[in-house]
């Protein structure tokens, strides 16, 4: 026979066990079960342009233009100044959150929230996986492995690292890439993943706008959509902003010195410099408002193509065993230095705190200022995945891809210098990857490859970026409007040429010392989004129906032992409708757990 048992001292309401089945049976009809999968409703927000938003940063962006090309001199002191505090003040909180970033989103992969979907419970994958890396690597690399997959390692192979040994020791080759693979692996992935997730699962999982400020919904309230929301969108754009000019700085610089090579042209100054972002701008601002979205996945489809084909070309007529024994041991060494590399900072010296700030700080600014940029972008394509899921895939693919890009251009590139070719003798970072292939057959035909290849990488990225922008300053609208982009376009490259001509001489100078400064506010928002999304994670669906279950089952094993002892089942059966229409937990028609006697 089977009975409804209720255990001594247990209340005479319904059990837990009955009140949770009687809810996820049939809920009322105006209220949504907390362990219900909702459908996800976009939330509803008034579309335009934000004056508040747009107004205020276009307001300091034209300002920070006209202050560089006006008084130059100025506004470099004024950077450095900024700098030097920076560096002293705060580069451990680079230091620090860089690495606390890996260990949480891993944490994040491991835990009980990582079978949590990126959408509806029993949602597919938008993209296939393939379509998914390469989408994904594709947005977050490019220009920067052009311009430092020669330059990084060769430089740390000619000056090691403080506290690594002197130049041309025995380990200096794998030292030299691991610390390289360092600065462009798990740190910097897990920076774009914890906004690409964040995003992510604010939109598909809980229906709101695709906004940085609507991530701090579980934080802030209705104060995300205020002006709390407003200071957070405008950090947002000031770290694309410049995120986006240093890359296009670096582009120029790169694309001026294969000109200098391959057409003879000898020193040029920043009037061509100059001249080569205005012409990146024009194509990138063109292909932004085109809307030839076709046309540029073309594009990018092809660099990629290319960038392999140029990889395989260098692998092949290059030091191929050389770099087939440094692959492992640069991943070996990688994996055993990696908690000191990690822990160094300005407190081991002088020497230490210039080469933090030359190096893995200004990395770490450059990722933070792309992840607003990156981070939407991989979460717009990520829908349906898990968070285990999305987590693997954004750390550990496109690590592994510039672990094998960096070990055979740098590779190629440290063997060539200690066999007596000088590529860091180069005039400059941006002329050791034309040196390098100077030394291989086709030397014309690879060197203006690789300016086609930087060309169209940034060309591909900052249309985005810009799009990104006036999406932030147009209250999240995925398509915003024609003057919103044009104008973020034109100021991400007149922000390059300021950038440039504040580091005068040395203008991979001037892009870094900006980049660090305008990064330094984004972390208290990357630190931000980690607890709001913790705080949301805690109360999904899947996470409160696995805390109702074992509530539930918990008592009613409870309940079936002090009546029964051993001898009792588990069972569920239909059960009248509630005479108390006004209880929340009163079912309709649904069933309850019982104890089977």
């Amino acid at each position: 026979m089977t009975t409804q048992q209720q255990s001594p001292g247990i209340p005479e309401e319904r059990t837990t066990a009955r009140r949770v089945a009687d809810a996820l049976t049939q809920p009322p009809v105006d209220v949504v079960h907390p362990a219900l999968d909702a459908v996800p409703e976009e939330q509803r927000i008034e579309r335009g342009l934000d004056r508040v938003v747009f107004g205020v940063s276009a307001g300091v962006a034209v300002a920070l233009i006209v202050w560089g090309f006006v008084s130059t001199d100025s506004l470099a002191s004024a950077s450095s100044s900024a700098l030097a505090w920076v560096m002293e003040s705060t580069g451990w909180l680079f230091v620090l959150t860089a690495s606390g970033f890996v260990v949480f989103v891993i944490w994040i992969a491991l835990s009980k929230f990582g079978r949590i979907p990126l959408g509806r419970d029993d949602e597919e994958p938008e993209f296939s996986t393939f379509s998914w890396v390469a989408m994904m690597f594709s947005a977050g690399m490019g220009i920067g492995l052009m311009f430092y997959g020669v330059s990084e390692p060769v430089s740390y192979f000619t000056s090691p690292p403080p506290g690594t040994g002197e130049a041309g020791n025995p380990e200096a080759a794998q030292t030299a890439l691991a610390t390289t693979i360092f600065h462009w692996t798990l740190h910097g992935w897990a920076i774009y993943a914890i906004v690409g997730l964040t995003i992510a699962y604010g939109v598909f999982r809980k229906g709101r706008a695709q906004l940085i400020s609507a991530a701090f919904e579980p934080l802030l309230g209705r104060h995300a959509s205020g002006w709390g929301g407003k200071v957070i969108d405008m950090l947002a754009i000031f770290a694309t902003l410049f995120g986006s000019a240093a890359s296009l700085g670096l582009g120029a610089l790169q694309i001026r010195s294969g000109l200098q090579i391959v057409g003879g042209l000898g020193e040029v100054g920043n009037g061509v410099l100059v001249g080569i972002i205005a012409v990146l701008t024009l194509a990138f601002v063109a292909s932004a408002v085109s809307g030839v979205a076709r046309g540029i996945q073309y594009l990018s489809n092809i660099n990629g193509m290319l960038a392999v084909l140029l990889a395989l070309f260098i692998f092949v007529v290059g030091p191929t065993v050389f770099i087939l024994n440094l692959l492992p041991t640069a991943l070996g060494t990688y994996l055993g230095d990696l908690p000191s590399m990690a822990a160094r900072t300005g407190a081991a010296g002088p020497e230490t705190a210039d080469w933090l700030q030359s190096w893995t700080i200004f990395y770490w600014a450059w990722w933070l200022s792309w992840t607003p940029f990156v981070g939407m972008f991989i979460a717009r394509i990520s829908r349906g995945r898990t968070i285990r899921q999305f987590v693997s895939g954004v750390l550990l693919v496109p690590s592994a891809i510039t672990l094998v890009w960096f070990v055979i251009f740098g590779g190629t590139a440290i063997d060539l210098q200690r066999n007596g070719t000088d590529i860091a003798g180069a005039d400059g970072l941006e002329s050791q990857l034309f040196a390098t292939l100077e030394a291989f057959p086709w030397a014309t035909a690879t060197s203006i490859l690789v300016m086609v290849l930087v060309a169209i990488f940034f060309v591909s990225g900052a249309d985005a970026a810009s799009i990104v922008m006036g999406t932030l300053s147009e209250r999240g609208t995925t398509e915003p409007r024609r003057p919103t982009v044009i104008f973020w376009g034109v100021a991400t490259g007149a922000v390059a040429a300021v950038m440039l001509l504040v580091g005068g001489s040395k203008a991979l100078t001037g892009l870094q010392t900006l980049t660090i400064v305008a990064a330094l506010p984004f972390v208290v928002v990357m630190l931000g989004l980690t607890v709001s999304l913790v705080k949301d994670l805690r109360q999904d669906p899947l996470v409160v129906r696995r805390q109702y279950a074992v509530e539930a089952v918990e008592q009613a094993v409870v309940a079936g032992v002090t009546e029964h002892g051993d001898d009792f089942a588990l069972s569920f059966e239909a059960v009248p409708a509630a005479a108390d229409p006004a209880d929340p937990a009163a079912p309709t028609d649904g069933s309850a757990a019982t104890v089977d006697r």
